[in-house]
């Protein structure tokens, strides 16, 4: 494909990945597991977290789509799109998760795909070795991420639990492919700067 082809299949994944209904292609995690959230509060609050997860579902699409459109060698490019194809199931499981709570997702959701594409990009620009390095440093931080999640979650939450878990288990089977592919660690102030600009978007995620 032409680069302008490529270009508007970039636009149409990621007006797809942000205003179209995904589809899981997996079955859910917490299929068949009864709803035990009863109250108003720990309803919102899993909600919230919820919402959070469902956004750094949006951001790690546009970041796999990105350093795809960018990468040189097509073995790191297909694998990128198929991590992206996991992350397209998180984003159904979140979203379905987060209606049964009766709340919505980020109303930013533009915003973090479009910032998290370009962010990708210029990762897949900077060379295939360093790209897989940034993927095994973000997959890391969201294995953290998710893990705090499954402490702060109400505790009967089975539910959301449950995707949670999956959701983290996929992560960590992400950053080790991108390591086993010969992945560069990343110095230490580009990992922080990532760590406090994931902070900064889990916080406006979980109210807005």
């Amino acid at each position: 494909m032409s680069l302008a082809d490529r270009l508007i299949q970039e636009l149409d994944r990621g007006l797809r990945t942000v205003a179209a209904a995904n589809v899981s292609a997996r079955p859910f995690p917490d299929e068949g597991v009864e709803e035990t959230v009863r109250d108003p509060a720990a309803r919102r609050h899993a909600a919230a977290l919820m919402r959070v997860n469902h956004a750094g579902e949006i951001a790690a699409q546009a970041l796999y789509h990105g350093q795809a459109l960018t990468a040189r060698n097509p073995d790191v490019r297909r694998q990128m799109l198929d991590a992206a194809r996991d992350e397209t199931d998180h984003l159904a499981w979140c979203e379905r998760r987060v209606k049964e709570l009766d709340s919505r997702t980020s109303l930013l959701a533009p915003v973090w795909y479009a910032a998290s594409f370009a962010i990708g990009a210029m990762a897949g620009l900077s060379g295939d070795r360093t790209s897989l390095g940034f993927v095994e440093e973000t997959e890391k931080q969201v294995v953290e991420h998710l893990d705090s999640h499954l402490h702060e979650l109400p505790p009967g939450d089975q539910r959301s639990r449950r995707i949670v878990a999956q959701m983290k288990a996929d992560e960590d089977r992400h950053a080790g492919d991108a390591r086993n592919r010969g992945a560069v660690g990343l110095p230490r102030p580009i990992r922080e700067l990532m760590r406090r600009t994931a902070r900064v978007m889990t916080r406006t995620a979980y109210r807005i």
